[in-house]
């Protein structure tokens, strides 16, 4: 159905993808895996062929009709209606009411919602939408880019189910380490090594649990060997160092009046020598050559327990005049960690936004807020050296820098503007503004959602490990088992706690 040969992919003389090769077949589930700024979503848009910002070598050989959810929406849809976006392109509404009545059940949206403008729906109902039209469009292979971003667990749960369900192949990239988990069968893995200047490429058959337990076996087994061959040929380096101090010494001890004894000493040094070098051109386990991963921390961050960090009461919980949600109260007291759940369109982020006005009024704690739209808060025309440190101070320019390199920055990312970064690269960059300005209450809106599963794992036990107040929304379920110590459901009616099977859905 799809067959990419010996591709290759550049983007200002550098490769981020050399050589690739794969075959994309009937039940196939390929999930792409890496770093942010590997070239995960450049890979997607060479294959379609819309990758305007790279050069794009090799084959492409494609005979069947793909549907791509990509990870953002260009402007022009925004200011569609949800009619207009789904039927415009030659879907005939008449003949699909009956798909599309079932997909609205399925994906928990209400069938007003075609009136609405994409830019009034919530983050997960735009998602929704979207994955909306790739299914009434029928096409033949699905490339979904970040598809979990912003769903609700309900839906999550459905996404699982179609993928694993579907015959159609599917090439995915996401961060959502339990639907890589659940419905993965193949691994792509694109890793930048050498510090960024070098790409590589694993292509494995395999569930992405297998995946990684494989590759770190194979990583502690041939660094376990490295060390050995290491081990053994120092030992070898030193004997043979010290026999060619004791034939030293005897040449230099050796009376000239034994000439043959001389040139016996001088045959077996030669032969010493030769040997070293044949030890030193020997090839040797090396090391495992890995991307290196981020190293994070909050320093000097502390809520005392019996703190009241916030006392909410809201009657009325509003948007555009329509009511969201009635008889919010919640009262958060010390270094708590508060998760906060509920379907898309409950709101959820607008929650979030009324308690950063709150909050942000103190002058006894310091706010970190990361929404779920980065442009709200971040300065995009901003250097990102500027955005960490407005004074300028070389000794605060070098903290950030030490930051940003444990969070694997490189130069040009360090030195260049915000809006050049990857979307997961930003959302580090909220990690290392909150670090550099102390901040001990954080309120985080999906602050996983962009991370790749490789560096989430770092970043929650973090956050789990964060002595001051965290206040999240998020439907990353690991993220929600292991960083947050209080969950809450948020209704049409108010805040409650939630029941086993709604937090499990």
């Amino acid at each position: 159905m799809l067959e990419v040969k010996n591709i290759s992919i550049l983007i200002d003389d550098n490769y981020y993808i050399k050589d690739l090769s794969f075959s994309l077949n009937k039940n196939d589930k390929l999930a792409i895996i890496g770093e942010e700024g590997n070239g995960k979503s450049t890979l997607l848009k060479a294959i379609l062929g819309i990758c305007s910002y790279a050069k794009v070598e090799g084959s492409i050989r494609c005979n069947s009709k793909i549907g791509y959810l990509e990870q953002t929406i260009e402007e022009q849809v925004l200011n569609q209606t949800v009619f207009d976006f789904l039927f415009q392109d030659n879907v005939d509404y008449w003949n699909k009411i009956n798909d599309w009545y079932k997909y609205l059940e399925v994906l928990q949206l209400s069938d007003t919602v075609l009136e609405q403008t994409m830019r009034t729906l919530s983050g997960g109902e735009k998602v929704k939408v979207r994955i909306m039209k790739l299914l009434l469009e029928e096409n033949d292979i699905l490339f979904l880019d970040e598809p979990t971003n912003d769903l609700d667990l309900p839906t999550l749960n459905w996404l699982e189910h179609f993928i694993n369900r579907t015959t159609k192949p599917i090439v995915y990239v996401s961060h959502d380490e339990v639907l890589l988990e659940k419905t993965a069968n193949k691994i792509l893995h694109l890793e930048r090594i050498k510090h960024k200047t070098e790409c590589r490429c694993t292509l494995k058959k395999a569930s992405y649990e297998d995946y990684i337990a494989a590759r770190l076996g194979a990583i502690e087994k041939q660094t376990q060997i490295a060390k050995k061959e290491k081990r053994e040929f120092e030992q070898k380096q030193e004997k043979l160092r010290q026999i060619m101090q004791k034939v030293e010494y005897q040449q230099n001890t050796i009376s000239r009046s034994n000439p043959h004894g001389g040139r016996l000493l001088k045959k077996k040094m030669h032969a010493l020598k030769s040997q070293e070098r044949k030890w030193d051109n020997s090839k040797r386990t090396e090391q495992p050559d890995l991307e290196e991963a981020i190293c994070f921390f909050f320093d000097e961050v502390y809520v005392p327990k019996t703190k009241t960090i916030l006392n909410l009461n809201i009657p009325k919980l509003t948007v555009n005049e329509k009511i969201l949600s009635q008889n919010i109260i919640l009262e958060i007291i010390g270094n708590s960690h508060v998760g906060i759940l509920g379907k898309n369109g409950v709101g959820k982020s607008t929650l979030l936004k009324e308690i950063k006005k709150q909050l942000e009024k103190r002058e006894d704690i310091k706010v970190g807020y990361m929404p779920q739209n980065y442009e709200d808060t971040l300065p995009y025309d901003a250097y990102v050296l500027d955005y960490l440190v407005p004074s300028k101070k070389q000794e605060e320019i070098t903290k950030a820098r030490t930051y940003l390199g444990n969070m694997k920055f490189t130069k040009e990312e360090m030195t260049g503007k915000i809006k050049t970064l990857s979307n997961g690269t930003k959302a580090k960059l909220f990690l290392v503004k909150f670090a550099i300005d102390k901040c001990n209450c954080l309120l985080l809106d999906e602050p996983t959602r962009n991370v790749s599963p490789l560096s989430n794992p770092v970043i929650r036990n973090v956050l789990k490990n964060f002595q001051g107040t965290i206040i999240s929304i998020s439907h990353d379920r690991k993220y929600i088992e292991e960083v947050c110590n209080s969950i809450y459901l948020l209704t049409p009616d108010g805040l409650k706690r939630p029941t086993e099977k709604e937090f499990f859905l």
